[in-house]
Order: structure tokens, then sequence, then C-alpha cells
């Protein structure tokens, strides 16, 4: 078998070449010409050896056709994108024409080469935005709220076109919130275990952080790419909900990852105006920092990942606090490493 991944150098990409390699497929990841490439997830997996790498631009159709009729590929997983939702506001045409036409121009590709390859599109609960419902599932109405999460649904809503009008077996995985210590420093999550731990360790005053009521259904994103290869390995294709029926805020995330340290967080002020101190020694370690808020904030997402359950068998199997642990462990230990 193999499999083609877009977004290979990224937190998922690394997690999901290591389970493919495990099941015996050769796996072939895209980069771009234009991009150094970053192998520290891949490193840090011990696959980066292992894998073929591939130049491949999702802005260039013809790249892209050529690289799908070269490499023949059993299973295309698309996880490449402008990842990041803050920065689509200020990048929303860029965003559109990578993350809503990119997998437009694969999914072209790879019927006009052979429409028996299987596809999995990468979507995100962010297409929810504005929730109609909840917790959502995958009849759950659309309501997004930023350039990346309607180009994500532009996205979704091809991939069941190209399912339903060429009869080829394409799933989307609408997954919600996850995290790992293989996070990028500039997802909030990531930015908080670290903060923790410099802070903890005299090398950083204070976390600065935005909307502290917002609230998510966080997983570990090693489990979650489990789900994308079962939905490939499935009889009929369709599209499921990854989720982990669970929501905290971003000011549970904060406390839970100070606590981890021995911090106790108590809070003050209002809102924009919100810091948090040590209980202990009265220090400021949060502050609340408005140049990190959304124009349009996404407040409340939880899923229902039972279709998964049912069809899949796939669950979540680690908890909120254990997963703020180990991204907490992780860069205690980055920073104990440099010190």
């Amino acid at each position: 078998m193999k499999a083609l991944i877009t977004g290979i150098t990224g937190q998922d990409g690394a997690y999901l070449a290591k389970l493919l390699l495990n099941n015996g497929y050769e796996v072939y990841g895209t980069f771009r010409r234009t991009s150094q490439l970053h192998l520290e997830r891949l490193k840090f997996l011990g696959v980066d050896d292992k894998v073929q790498f591939v130049p491949l631009e999702l802005l260039e159709f013809t790249n892209i056709h050529r690289a799908i009729e070269q490499i023949q590929p059993d299973e295309i997983y698309n996880l490449g994108a402008q990842s990041f939702v803050g920065l689509s506001f200020e990048v929303p045409v860029f965003t559109a024409d990578v993350t809503a036409l990119g997998p437009l121009r694969l999914l072209e590709a790879a019927r006009a080469v052979n429409n028996k390859i299987k596809f999995y599109q990468a979507s995100s609960s962010e297409m929810f935005g504005k929730a109609q419902s909840s917790p959502q599932n995958e009849s759950t109405p659309f309501y997004p709220r930023s350039p990346y999460a309607a180009s994500k649904l532009f996205a979704h809503w091809m991939a069941v076109n190209y399912r339903e009008s060429y009869g080829m077996f394409v799933c989307s995985g609408i997954l919600f919130n996850h995290e790992s210590p293989l996070r990028g420093l500039e997802f909030v999550t990531r930015k908080i275990t670290n903060s923790v731990a410099r802070i903890k360790s005299g090398l950083q005053k204070e976390l600065r952080i935005g909307n502290l009521e917002s609230s998510r259904d966080w997983g570990y994103a090693r489990e979650y790419v489990e789900a994308m290869h079962l939905m490939l390995q499935q009889s009929a294709p369709n599209d499921y909900v990854v989720a982990t029926g669970e929501t905290h805020t971003v000011r549970q995330f904060v406390e839970s990852a100070f606590r981890k340290v021995g911090i106790n967080v108590a809070w003050s002020g209002q809102e924009v105006n919100e810091v948090g101190k040590d209980e202990t020694t009265g220090k400021t370690v949060v502050r609340v920092d408005p140049q990190f808020f959304r124009p349009a904030e996404v407040d409340y997402l939880i899923g229902d990942y039972a279709k998964a359950q049912r069809d899949l068998g796939w669950r979540p199997k680690t908890n909120f606090q254990d997963l703020v642990g180990l991204m907490v462990e992780h860069d205690l230990s980055i920073v104990m490493k440099n010190a």
C-alpha cells in the first residue's frame, strides 16, 4: 500500500506517517519547494528516514497531477492547509487558495489519474463556528466564523460532491481540537504549556493570552490519526466527527497546566484586564492581552463521536488532564535539556 500525505511535517502528518509505516505502508510526504523542510516532528518519532519526500504545491494543479501520476498512491491524506485561524483574518485570500482550492485541486487530480484512489479530507470543528446546537455531530448545521473555517467548509462540501458525483471513496474527518507535545508553539495549547514550563524554570515572567472563556473539545492527536486511517478502511466512504465529548475553557487549560508544576492561579480583574497570580508568591503569571482576541470568536464547541464509535470502533482514550500533563512534561524536559 502507498499513501501520500500532504502536511506530513505537521503534528497530524507526523503521527499519521508513523502509524502507516507501522502498518507496512510506503509513505510519501509532500513539501513546498519554496519552504524549508522541517523534519523535527518526524525525527522525534523516529521516522524521518523512512518517508519518501515529494515536492508538491497545493496552489499548482499541474504539479499535483504529476505527483499523483508518478506515485500512484492507494490513499491520499490531505492534511496540508493554512491552518492558523487567527492568521486567516490577515491573509483571507491566501487561506482560501490553499485551504479551500488546494483540496479541490487534489480531488480533481486524483479523479483524473485514478478515481479509485481513496481520499481523506481534514475537515474541522471550526466549521460549526457559532454552533447551532450542542453537542455537534455530522448533522449539525455549519456556521463558520473565520476565513479558515469558511475555507475548510468549501473543501468539505467539495469532498462530498466528488464522492456523490463521481463515486470516489472520499471521507472527511470533522476533527475537534486535538493536541500533543508535537503541537506548534503558535497554537494556544502549546503556547500555554511551553510558557508554564518556562515560567516554572524562571525563563519567562508571564503568559499573555486572549479569550479565557472559549470552550473547546480537546483530544490527543496521536489517537485522532487512528480515526483517519480507519475511515479509509471501511467498505463505504462517509464523514465522521472525531472528538472526546467533553469541553473545557481556555481558563481551565491554563489552570490545569500551572497545577502540573505546582502553581495555583488566582484571578483578578475582568475580561481584557484580567490577570492570574501565583497564589503562593502573589506574582502575576497570566495576563489577558486584547491582541490575541479574534474579530469573530467561536465560543463553545463539543463533539458527539457516536457515529465514529459505532462504525469505526474508535473512541478517545486520553482524558483532558492527562493530555495537559503530557504536554507540560514534554515542555519541561525541553527546558531542562536546554538549560
